[in-house]
C-alpha cells in the first residue's frame, strides 16, 4: 500500500494518465462544476477515489484540495488516512484528515452505515467552508449506480429512490458517474500506485457488498444504460418536485402551528409529496419515510386519522373544496 516515492510521483502520473481520459473528465466535471473556487475531493484511498483525485488534480491543479474522513470504525483507517496524506503530498495537493464522533442516529435510524455517512458529509462540508471550496466531489461511478438501483429495487423504492445517485446534489458533485470501476482502477495502476483495500467492500454483512458480489458475474448488465435510465428518472423526480412546490403554494396554508392542505383532485404521488412536506413543516426534525407517508395518505383517503412521527394528520371536510387535511404536532405520549 505504498505510492511511488514523492520525488517522481507527480511526474509519473502526468506521463501515465492518458490525455484523452483527462479531457473526458474535464468535460464531465464541467457539467456540474465551474472552477471559480477550489473543489474538495473526498479520498478514502480506494482505487475509485484515488482516480478521482488524480484526474481532478490534472484538470484543476491548485484548485484541487482533498480530505479523508476517519470514522474511527476500523483500526486501519488512521493508517490509510496517513497513506492518502502522503499520496497528496507527493502530487502537490493540499490534504486534511477529518475526524469526529459518530452521531447516535441518522435519518431516523441507528444503522452504522447511515451514521457514518452523516458524519462524513458533515465533516466534509465543514472543511469545505474552511478552505473556501465551492463543492465536494465524491467518486461514485457507473457500477455504484447499478448497485444502488438494484438495492433500491429490491427494497421496493419509489421514483426518488430509483433515480439512484445524482450527478449533482446541492454542494456534492459526482463527476465519475459515466465511468466504470475497471477504467478508474486502470488509471491508478498506470501511475504505479497500489491503492487501499477496504475489506468492508467484500463483507457480506453489508447489503452493498452482497449486491456487488451478485452482480459481478452479470455480464449482460449495461451500466451506461442503467445510468441513463436513472438520469431520466431523476429528471422526472425533479419535475414532480417543481409541481409539488406549485401545489404547496396553491393548496397548503400554514398558521398558528398547523398546516392545512386541500387534497381534492391531486394524483397520489403529489398528495404523498405534499403530506411529507406538511409533516416536515410541523416537525423539521422528523423523518417521514416514503413507505410510511404512502400508508398515511391511503389512511387519510379513507377518512382515517394517522400519526406520522410526531405529527397528527387528520382529515376534515370542506363542503366547497372536498377533502382537507390538517397537520398539527401530536400530543406527547404518556409514559407507562
Amino acid at each position: 500500500m505504498l505510492p511511488p516515492s514523492a520525488s517522481n510521483l507527480a511526474l509519473t502520473c502526468s506521463r501515465a494518465i492518458d490525455p484523452a481520459a483527462v479531457a473526458r473528465f474535464a468535460d464531465d466535471l464541467g457539467r456540474t462544476f465551474t472552477p471559480d473556487a477550489p473543489l474538495l475531493v473526498a479520498v478514502s484511498g480506494g482505487p475509485d477515489s484515488v482516480a478521482l483525485l488524480l484526474l481532478a488534480h490534472r484538470v484543476l491543479g491548485d484548485g484541487c484540495v482533498a480530505a479523508t474522513v476517519d470514522h474511527g470504525l476500523r483500526a486501519e483507517a488512521a493508517v490509510e488516512a496517513r497513506w492518502v496524506a502522503d499520496l497528496c503530498a507527493g502530487i502537490g495537493v493540499r490534504h486534511a484528515v477529518l475526524t469526529g464522533a459518530l452521531p447516535t442516529r441518522a435519518a431516523g435510524t441507528r444503522n452504522v452505515s447511515a451514521r457514518a455517512r452523516a458524519l462524513r458529509y458533515a465533516l466534509l462540508r465543514a472543511h469545505a467552508g474552511e478552505v473556501g471550496a465551492a463543492a465536494i466531489a465524491t467518486a461514485h461511478h457507473a457500477d455504484d449506480q447499478v448497485e444502488t438501483i438494484a438495492m433500491r429495487l429490491n427494497r421496493g423504492a419509489g421514483l426518488s429512490g430509483l433515480a439512484g445517485v445524482r450527478a449533482g446534489n446541492g454542494d456534492v458533485i459526482r463527476p465519475l458517474l459515466g465511468w466504470r470501476r475497471d477504467e478508474l482502477a486502470a488509471i491508478v495502476a498506470a501511475c504505479s500506485i497500489t491503492p487501499v483495500d477496504d475489506p468492508s467492500n467484500r463483507d457480506a454483512r453489508f447489503d452493498r457488498a452482497r449486491v456487488r458480489a451478485a452482480l459481478a458475474g452479470a455480464g449482460w448488465i449495461n451500466a451506461a444504460a442503467w445510468s441513463r435510465s436513472a438520469s431520466a428518472l431523476a429528471d422526472a423526480d425533479e419535475a414532480l418536485d417543481w409541481m409539488t412546490q406549485r401545489m404547496w403554494e396553491e393548496r397548503c396554508s400554514e398558521a398558528d402551528g398547523e398546516v392545512v392542505m386541500a387534497a381534492a383532485g391531486l394524483p397520489f404521488d403529489l398528495r404523498r409529496r405534499l403530506v411529507a412536506r406538511c409533516v416536515l413543516t410541523i416537525d423539521p426534525a422528523g423523518d417521514p419515510r416514503g413507505s410510511a407517508v404512502a400508508r398515511g395518505v391511503a389512511a387519510l383517503d379513507r377518512g382515517a386519522t394517522v400519526t406520522l412521527g410526531e405529527v397528527l394528520c387528520r382529515p376534515l371536510r370542506d363542503p366547497r373544496d372536498g377533502p382537507v387535511w390538517r397537520f398539527v404536532r401530536a400530543r406527547p405520549r404518556r409514559s407507562s
